[in-house]
């Protein structure tokens, strides 16, 4: 059966170009293109399709709010087109906290020859999101921000011999920002890599940094990685660890990507299991592809220990299935325990006994 896609975008240069794709790609088909939201809102009753790719910036009513609207009435997978600048970023985490599954960046130049060219890509996540089981919206309370002068010191003291390295793609910036929610100020350093553009990684660490008890921030090489410190990866560069002295000591590399990724999570995992050994835990959470599938192996075969994400609590079954079948998880945690999991095995981390 072909997926139904809905397109909505004002825009007709970009609404041709989606549709285009999507009616020429076998195994999908475009079930209408909406030019706004109030049109759009008839088609979803009429057709019932199975994804939306939905534009964050329209007229009469913008995206976030028809997003909010359509969670709440007809949960739907929603694939956010969205605009590479600062005002996008936000936006874009804000839709993906609404429930919006993916998003897809417009290029700043060419959208015409850079759609088309990200044309597998965009087929990708379409066909992703339609594998999604998407929750209807609940409205939460919303948390009280942390300002970095209301957060705790943490004592150096701590040591800084553990470390934990955490890696998501498709459905992981709201999954990063469960966990570490669930994490005291008093945690070894962190460092995540997050499948994002390069402009988008600076907005989603400030926005982890005023939800979280952890001072977080997007690397920017040569940091000493601190303890109740995370560090995430810029999108444009792999992020890795070396060891110095005493100390974990952040690089940054433009090397090639890897799985089409830059930042990879491959890339960071091996490089802290080599610098870590047994003192680190890794974390592979929700997203598609195998990114993360060897990195967990590496910290496994270095003496660490590795926790995934379950199939149940997950966006994407993937990266954490492909690790899983290629023997680099120790255990398997639902998302709202996986917290404690972390805190568990940080207790007995470098004793060299396997749970």
């Amino acid at each position: 059966m072909a997926i139904k896609v809905l397109v909505i975008d004002d825009s007709a240069l970009v609404r041709s170009l989606l549709s285009e794709i999507i009616r020429n790609a076998p195994g999908f088909s475009l079930v209408g293109a909406a030019p706004d939201a109030y049109v759009a809102r008839d088609m979803v009753n009429e057709f019932v399709p199975d994804v939306i790719t939905l534009d964050i910036e329209m007229p009469r009513m913008d995206g976030l709010t028809f997003l909010e609207k359509l969670m709440v009435a007809r949960p739907t997978p929603v694939i956010m087109i969205s605009t590479l600048t600062e005002a996008g970023a936000d936006a874009t985490l804000q839709a993906l906290e609404l429930g919006a599954v993916d998003f897809i960046p417009k290029p700043k130049l060419g959208i015409a020859e850079g759609l088309r060219e990200y044309a597998d890509r965009i087929l990708e996540k379409i066909g992703a999101a339609a594998r999604v089981r998407v929750k209807p919206l609940i409205k939460k309370v919303p948390r009280e921000l942390i300002h970095n002068d209301q957060k705790v010191i943490v004592n150096r003291m701590l040591g800084t011999e553990k470390i934990i390295a955490i890696g998501a793609s498709t459905g992981g910036t709201e999954a990063i920002k469960d966990v570490l929610m669930q994490l005291p100020a008093a945690i070894p350093g962190i460092v995540m890599t997050q499948h994002m553009p390069a402009g988008f990684t600076k907005s989603y660490a400030e926005r982890l940094n005023k939800l979280t008890r952890l001072r977080v921030s997007e690397a920017k090489g040569g940091e000493r990685i601190l303890p109740g410190h995370a560090y995430l990866a810029p999108g444009g560069f792999h992020l890795l660890v070396n060891r110095s002295g005493a100390d974990y000591v952040i690089k940054l590399s433009d090397a090639e990507p890897v799985h089409r990724h830059r930042p990879a999570v491959d890339v960071m995992m091996e490089s802290v299991a080599i610098a870590g050994g047994k003192n680190v835990v890794g974390v592979l959470l929700t997203g598609m592809g195998k990114d993360g599938a060897k990195g967990m192996l590496d910290i496994r075969n270095h003496g660490g220990y590795t926790l995934a994400q379950d199939e149940q609590s997950c966006v994407v079954y993937g990266m954490p299935k492909e690790a899983v079948s290629a023997g680099g998880v120790d255990r398997t945690v639902e998302l709202s325990k996986m917290g404690d999991a972390i805190l568990e095995k940080i207790k007995s981390l470098g004793s060299g006994n396997r749970l």
